[in-house]
């Protein structure tokens, strides 16, 4: 069974092979344990800033690949380590835990936390098959298996889901005070600590969205809609932007927006303060889109063609100051 996991993270491996070895992993601890080395094996050297460094990246997981295939299962633990350590270096923009994170029997109960730092994204697999992308400055919490009669998570920040179908099974998000409820869907959830506000955007499918206070006052959304509470209201709204939902594939999009609000994501997206001297600088409204990898000096250089101000850094202190 073990020469099988090359295959799989490789694509290689078929479905019915696939199902084999997912049963195996379910009671083999020690091939589980090393099904999780790949993982993060693969992850790592799959994450990059550079198109160089990706191709750096595959070349060093092909070579574990090829040592995985002739050594004993100790060298290859090492192996791991090793390769993991070197491919920390091309960490950048984009953290990819693509896969499913396995657990025997015993850890249904178990939990799992992400955390997605500042200046960066995560894509990962849960267990039933939803799909779940984390912006900058997010965190989410889930089971390690969905074993009763829901599958819920909670989530911190912002988060893109597309949701597996289960009728039987509804998928709730928890976030803040609020809650939502799909069977099988795509949405967007945006609940920063501190933004003021918690705003879901529905792309496909059904949703439904209640308080935990009162769980039987509830809004169901349809596609292309958007709930906002702010201060205790819900108000219903038409999306704006599409293209806004692009920040999970490393694009944030401003569209016609204050400059006070950009700022106020920026500040989420990158974990720095920044400080604006001139109060009418807000005022200001922008179009435009940005590459996360770019980072906050980029962006802001950028807006500075269509606004003229003065930006000052303060590193040691993580703050910048804007001044016109």
């Amino acid at each position: 069974m073990e020469e099988k996991l090359p295959k799989y993270f490789s694509g290689e491996l078929g479905q019915s092979d696939t199902s084999e070895l997912f049963n195996e992993l379910k009671t083999d601890e020690l091939l589980r344990e090393e099904f999780v080395r790949m993982q993060n094996t693969y992850a790592l050297t799959h994450l990059s800033k550079f198109s160089k460094n990706e191709s750096e990246g595959r070349r060093s997981y092909q070579q574990f690949l090829q040592q995985l295939k002739t050594k004993k299962r100790q060298k290859v633990v090492r192996l791991a380590v090793q390769y993991a350590a070197a491919a920390l270096i091309l960490i950048a923009s984009t953290f990819f835990a693509t896969r499913y994170l396995l657990t025997d029997n015993s850890s249904n109960r178990e939990i799992n936390t992400l955390v997605v730092p500042a200046g960066q994204r995560a894509h990962l697999t849960l267990q039933d098959g939803t799909s779940v992308w984390l912006n900058a400055q997010s965190t989410l919490t889930y089971p390690a298996r969905f074993s009763g009669r829901s599958r819920r998570v909670t989530v911190s920040g912002e988060a893109y889901f597309d949701v597996a179908e289960n009728s039987r099974k509804p998928f709730i998000v928890s976030t803040q005070n609020m809650e939502m409820k799909v069977l099988g869907t795509q949405f967007n959830v945006y609940s920063y600590p501190g933004a003021g506000c918690i705003k879901t955007d529905l792309i496909e499918g059904s949703l439904m969205v209640y308080s935990k206070e009162s769980p039987n006052t509830s809004v169901t959304l349809k596609p292309d809609e958007q709930i906002v509470v702010k201060n205790g209201k819900m108000s219903l709204r038409k999306i704006q932007n599409s293209d806004y939902f692009l920040w999970k594939d490393g694009i944030y999009t401003f569209e016609n927006e204050r400059l006070l609000d950009i700022i106020e994501k920026l500040q989420l997206y990158y974990d720095v303060k920044i400080v604006v001297k001139d109060p009418e600088i807000f005022n200001v409204h922008y179009t435009g889109k940005f590459r996360q990898r770019d980072g906050i000096d980029e962006i802001l250089r950028i807006i500075q063609k269509i606004q003229r101000f003065n930006v000052q850094k303060d590193t040691e202190n993580n703050v910048i100051t804007i001044t016109k």
